[in-house]
């Protein structure tokens, strides 16, 4: 097998090894602890980008590739040993939801959770005009998710893409990080009630993080934050 993951436990790489395992492909897993909280100096050495998650393959000329960043390393898997799978193509007529959630996950709901996050890292107080803003800003975005996934099984609709591959990192082991409630969302509840029934989701995060408690409900991991 040519293509390695290099997953940073407790990180978005686990979209990638969830990838491989909904399209059943083959792929070296290798795994390395934070240290205490940031990757190590032998993860940060992969790619210049230095963050999560990044892979290595091998192209048909025998020449060894090196890709970070989410969507980057999801669509080259997808197109590069799939076919395309779980991207849903121009002609089919949910294209264009497909395509908002598909670039909405990284481009604002975790950009969104990051800036609420770093808010609270520094100790600004509820009153703080740009915690107040961030707070509305996430709420909206939550809102308009659970609207989402009350009306539609997935988010590009009836059928699994890498959008909902995508987005689930953000609900879930985020929270370990970033520690929110969910109670009010029933849309996203039910949404991650069907995440946690697919095997492959299992799979993929036995791998990742052995033993980790799986956030697939409404409360966050209370106790067990990472920050």
């Amino acid at each position: 097998m040519s293509l390695t993951i290099h997953h940073l436990h407790q990180s978005s790489s686990e979209r990638v090894i969830w990838l491989c395992e909904e399209l059943s492909l083959p792929y070296t897993l290798k795994t390395y602890d934070r240290v205490p909280l940031l990757a190590p100096e032998e993860y940060k050495a992969l790619h210049p980008a230095a963050t999560s998650p990044i892979i290595q393959d091998i192209t048909d000329n025998g020449e060894e590739i090196t890709l970070a960043e989410s969507g980057a390393c999801i669509e080259y898997i997808s197109h590069r040993h799939a076919s395309g799978r779980l991207f849903l193509p121009p002609t089919h007529r949910c294209y264009p939801d497909f395509l908002f959630w598909w670039h909405w996950v990284n481009g604002t709901f975790q950009p969104t959770l990051g800036r609420a996050m770093m808010a609270r890292m520094a100790g600004l107080g509820e009153e703080n005009l740009m915690v107040r803003l961030g707070a509305e800003r996430m709420r909206r975005a939550l809102a308009m998710l659970d609207e989402r996934l009350r009306a539609e099984e997935w988010l590009a609709g009836e059928e699994f893409s890498v959008a909902d591959v995508m987005l689930v990192f953000s609900l879930t082991t985020m929270r370990y990080f970033f520690a929110y409630g969910l109670g009010e969302f029933e849309g996203i509840l039910g949404y991650l009630g069907r995440v946690g029934s697919r095997e492959a989701y299992r799979r993929a995060m036995e791998r990742a993080d052995p033993g980790m408690e799986l956030v697939l409900g409404a409360d966050a991991p209370l106790g067990k934050s990472l920050m």
